[in-house]
């Protein structure tokens, strides 16, 4: 039986002895691109700020709003495509048009606490420019970061991806 301190390891994840998660991400946005896509591919906007960090998904597992699940890799700028297994030690809670869309965070190391306040201040201006993208699309709803979580606390908001998944039913 899991719970939010201790999960049993979903299928692709590995616990190990500390609260942190061992999963595959896939990079969509790398470190210092301008270019936003989803996890399909397609560019989803053009950012007028370059990413601050490397951008992409876990292939097996979708979050609340029905895309795969958000992850961000700390760390040097990875080419798009990379398929990297890495540890995931918390999670940003993001809310987009009223949507939960958790955001593990991942690297090699445990973040400092700079590194940790660097995330959640980008996300928390992150919000706000998407409410803007959001206002301008006529897509309603409420944006927000709403803080750090654990990793198996999103883990345990996720489902396993099915294989007849072919993306979010949601337009971004």
């Amino acid at each position: 039986m899991s719970n939010a301190t201790t999960p049993s390891a979903p299928s692709g994840a590995v616990a190990s002895e500390s609260p942190e998660l061992e999963l595959d991400v896939v990079i969509e946005v790398p470190r210092g691109s301008f270019l936003k896509r989803g996890s399909i591919g397609r560019i989803d906007f053009v950012s007028p700020f370059p990413c601050p960090f490397n951008y992409g998904s876990v292939p097996n597992y979708l979050g609340l709003e029905g895309d795969l699940l958000d992850a961000l890799v700390l760390g040097p700028r990875l080419p798009v495509g990379t398929r990297i297994r890495v540890k995931a030690w918390g999670a940003i809670t993001q809310t987009d048009r009223g949507m939960v869309d958790d955001k593990l965070v991942c690297c090699a190391h445990p973040p400092t606490v700079a590194e940790k306040a660097f995330v959640l201040r980008f996300f928390r201006f992150y919000a706000r420019c998407k409410g803007l993208l959001n206002l301008l699309r006529g897509r309603p709803g409420r944006n927000g970061c709403d803080g750090w979580c654990s990793a198996a606390q999103a883990m345990a908001r996720a489902r396993p991806r099915e294989a007849s998944w072919k993306g979010s039913a949601v337009r971004y």
